[in-house]
């Protein structure tokens, strides 16, 4: 593979995640949540480990809402007209996203809980 070839690639694939980011209202909450549990994180001192297991976790539903774009795009192209095939795909995609953000917030809850009711108890 050549580098224009290479350089190609990452540049298509930043103009997908671009255009996710500009067109989805989800991806834009993923990514202020991902911002928030940055700073408290930063705030409450994760270990090594919990700062790995929310970057996956961050990861996860990052990807999901991506590949939903992709899948609700694909799917557009293919039918504009109301096909129950095609709310079945774009409801199983939206459906991974909602699954990927249901397993981040049950993780977070598990890291960031404790810490944050240790913090309160020291507080008062």
């Amino acid at each position: 593979m050549t580098q224009q070839n290479i350089s190609s690639s990452f540049t298509h694939a930043f103009n997908g995640i671009c255009f996710t980011l500009k067109t989805q209202r989800n991806m834009k909450l993923h990514v202020i949540s991902t911002l928030l549990s940055t700073g408290l994180g930063l705030y409450l001192g994760l270990s090594l480990i919990e700062w790995a297991v929310l970057a996956l976790c961050i990861g996860l539903v990052l990807v999901a809402e991506t590949f939903n774009t992709a899948i609700e795009e694909n799917v557009n192209l293919v039918t504009s007209e109301y096909n129950e095939h095609a709310k079945h795909a774009k409801d199983a995609a939206a459906g991974a996203t909602l699954l990927a953000s249901c397993v981040a917030l049950i993780i977070g809850s598990l890291i960031f809980l404790p810490k944050i009711l240790v913090t309160l108890k020291g507080l008062s």
